[in-house]
């Protein structure tokens, strides 16, 4: 039965690749928009990941998210590093800057990290060229790849370059891949003392406390501790993260819209899947009248079209699944794209929808071969 199940699938060519390509349509679109958005989402905490020195944040407390901050003053460093349940605690800068190439006058906004002159907290690990520690030599900064194919474009890594932050001339020391922002703006580290500096004169420049729990102790509760001697918010590197991507996706229309793509691929493939293969069983109700005159029973023709409509969801899948990875495989060296790729909960949950769109294609013709009457072989 089972192959000749097989064979009434496969033998309207037109309509059996149809049904393949709509789920695989639908399953591209489906992995793929959501694997931009949890990509997306995931940029908006990149600068927090990238401080790997550190698992507590402390901040203003009425602070939401690492984008918007309240600097704080000097002396709540003193209490931070007052608790006893931190090893250590050191200022971190965040902040936008405006950088210049001197020879050509070429400038972009820049995401400016100033850390500690001493340890180099949050300093960056994955290095291109060079090393973090060259931000001890004066006047240097590291730059990120993105921030130096953008001032110079075309032109071999190299180190010395120069580029110009308010006035000051500062060099190249070193060049990073940093995880990619949510803006996708060149990422620059400086020392903390040359970093406020560069931004201009406030009276409060410092943007975090970045800490390190005291041993045995969580980073949890050390982080409960601080809030509670200090009045000021401490959260965990990771508490802190998710709190950034819950802000972004609350408060802006990023999730709607790639949630109006989701379910738009969802009702199409569901609706075009469910029609043709609905069609197919129109045309084939005499072969099922025919299974049904000489003894075959409905569940065993039910069966029969689960294992079709099985068959034409796992090669739709498949296919949509290997479209999704093949764009993020020939996009993984773009760095304005990097970041983005698909994500195994993606393709689990997508596998659960494109099973739910084929059951629900062929309960709708399991219907229609169930009240079948077997007479319907003997008419005309």
């Amino acid at each position: 039965m089972n192959f000749v199940a097989w064979q009434m699938l496969t033998g309207d060519r037109p309509k059996y690749i149809g049904l393949i390509f709509a789920i695989a349509f639908s399953t591209f679109l489906m992995s793929h928009q959501a694997s931009i958005f949890c990509g997306l989402m995931d940029r908006t905490r990149s600068q927090i990941v990238d401080v790997r020195d550190a698992s507590i944040w402390v901040m203003d407390p009425k602070t939401q998210y690492v984008d918007e901050v309240k600097a704080l003053p000097d002396q709540d460093l003193y209490r931070v590093r007052g608790s006893e349940a931190v090893e250590w605690a050191v200022p971190l800068f965040k902040g936008n800057a405006r950088a210049r190439v001197h020879r050509d006058g070429s400038f972009r906004a820049v995401i400016l990290m100033g850390l500690d002159d001493s340890s180099l907290v949050g300093s960056p690990r994955n290095m291109a060229l060079g090393s973090f520690e060259a931000l001890l030599q004066p006047d240097t900064i590291i730059l990120d790849r993105v921030g130096y194919k953008f001032f110079f474009p075309g032109e071999p890594l190299e180190l010395g370059r120069q580029l110009e932050i308010n006035d000051h001339l500062l060099t190249v020391g070193g060049i990073c891949n940093s995880s990619a922002p949510f803006v996708n703006l060149p990422v620059a580290y400086a020392r903390y003392s040359k970093a406020i500096n560069l931004v201009g004169e406030e009276r409060n420049l410092m943007s975090f406390i970045v800490a390190k729990p005291r041993a045995g102790l969580s980073a949890t509760e050390a982080a409960r501790r601080i809030s509670a001697a200090t009045g000021l918010r401490a959260l965990t590197a990771s508490d802190f993260g998710w709190e950034t991507i819950w802000y972004y996706i609350k408060n802006t229309g990023i999730p709607v819209n790639f949630g109006i793509t989701v379910i738009i691929a969802l009702v199409v493939g569901t609706v075009v899947a469910g029609q043709t293969f609905y069609l197919f069983t129109l045309e084939n109700l005499k072969q099922f009248g025919a299974l049904k005159a000489i003894g075959v029973t409905n569940w065993r023709i039910t069966g029969m079209i689960l294992m079709q409509a099985a068959i034409v969801g796992s090669i739709g899948y498949c296919i949509g699944i290997a479209m999704t990875a093949a764009f993020f495989e020939a996009t993984k060296n773009n760095l304005d794209l990097r970041g983005f790729y698909l994500l195994p909960e993606v393709m689990r949950g997508v596998a659960v929808t494109v099973t739910f769109i084929a059951f629900l294609a062929s309960v709708i013709s399991v219907r229609k071969v169930v009240v079948l009457e077997p007479a319907v072989v003997f008419r005309g």
